[in-house]
């Protein structure tokens, strides 16, 4: 029975691994939860600050010989969806991990418990089973705060990404009227 020996040891040593990445993916969803908030905040008043840097920056990339206008337009788009899609996996991320983690905080204090059980340690049975509910339910929290940012998200950058999209037309159809 080497094997499971070593599998529960193997176990016991994730345990404060997949607590602190748990407690850090937390951490790092409120700071995200917090910038969420004032992006709201800036696009309610009208303060696109990510639209108009973008919209900026194309009107840099439209500069310049109007023969290869539509291909530097393409390419800025095109850098900008990449950008964008970084910017959302970096949420999307903790959609998965948060509740995995989570998972696995359970399941590790709930072997502690089982033997707690047999041993008739009722307080090592309890510590351990509020341990193994709690990190289910911030892991599953987190997954479901995740989700909602990645929603938010997803439809200011279609949003923003369109605007970029439309304003690149409208400079390559000025410059095809023009030339």
């Amino acid at each position: 029975m080497w094997a499971k020996a070593l599998l529960s040891q193997l176990a016991g040593v994730l345990f404060l691994p997949v607590t602190f990445a748990l407690l850090a993916i937390v951490a790092w969803l409120l700071v995200q939860l917090g910038a969420t908030l004032r992006e709201a905040v800036e696009r309610l008043i009208g303060r696109h600050a990510r639209r108009r840097a973008g919209l900026s920056r194309l009107a840099q990339a439209a500069e310049g010989a109007p023969d290869a206008l539509a291909l530097r337009l393409e390419a800025f788009v095109l850098e900008a969806e990449a950008a964008a899609a970084r910017r959302l996996n970096a949420v999307r991320f903790a959609i998965k991990v948060g509740p995995s983690l989570g998972l696995m905080g359970t399941l590790i204090p709930m072997s502690a418990a089982l033997t707690g059980l047999a041993k008739g340690d009722l307080p090592s049975l309890a510590g351990n089973m509020v341990i193994a509910f709690s990190s289910t339910v911030v892991g599953i929290a987190a997954g479901v705060v995740a989700y909602v940012l990645t929603l938010v998200r997803e439809d200011w950058t279609r949003r923003d990404l369109d605007a970029l999209r439309l304003e690149a037309d409208r400079r390559l159809l000025a410059a095809e009227t023009q030339g």
